[in-house]
């Protein structure tokens, strides 16, 4: 039975980790440039009447979900529902669509039924090899629909697939997985304020 004393410190080692990649993102100028740009793109869509799609799988489809629920919903101050969705969420759209056309295609078809012009999509890979985001992507471009990815290390092959990619700089997925909600949390603060400022 481990001590009191060993259990905590990989507690502690855990939480460690996870504040050093958000310390890294801290210090990283031209990522924090790239999160206010990202922020910008949502804000301009939806003063524009545009809509908010997310998309990503397992882990990063439950932060979609999240993300999309906190645009519908409100999180620090009263304003109006902002038009957001999360692909993943639909489970008879996304087991029906993965039946007969494949998985890779359960976000891209919903993309085309959907998105317009204006719109923006969101796809979270922590490893940015996602095929099915990549294929979500790639019908985006089609629609005219602005892009943007969140990943991990390098950023995979969605970094030079999409318009703005945002790179947590570690490799560990649940670390990456973390950061991703607190980019979607930062994001959403800039756009609010920004709609305030309408």
């Amino acid at each position: 039975m481990p001590t009191a004393a060993s259990a905590g410190s990989g507690i502690q080692e855990g939480i460690a980790a996870s504040v050093a990649v958000q310390q890294a993102m801290l210090a990283d100028s031209e990522l924090l440039g790239r999160i206010e740009d990202a922020a910008e793109m949502i804000l301009q869509a939806l003063r524009k009447d545009g809509r908010i799609f997310l998309a990503g799988n397992g882990g990063s489809a439950a932060c979609a979900q999240h993300m999309a629920a906190e645009f519908l919903g409100q999180n620090q101050i009263k304003r109006r529902a902002l038009p957001a969705m999360a692909l993943s969420a639909n489970a008879s759209a996304v087991t029906s669509i993965g039946n007969d056309y494949g998985f890779d295609q359960v976000f891209s078809r919903q993309m085309e039924a959907f998105a317009r012009p204006g719109d923006v999509l969101v796809v979270i890979s922590a490893s940015g090899d996602s095929r099915n985001a990549l294929r979500a992507v790639l019908m985006a471009g089609a629609l005219r629909v602005k892009t943007m990815a969140w990943t991990g290390g390098t950023g995979g092959k969605l970094k030079n697939a999409v318009d703005l990619c945002l790179c947590v700089p570690s490799r560990e997925v649940m670390r990456i997985q973390e950061a991703h909600l607190l980019l979607g949390h930062t994001i959403l603060q800039f756009v609010e304020a920004g709609l305030q400022r309408r």
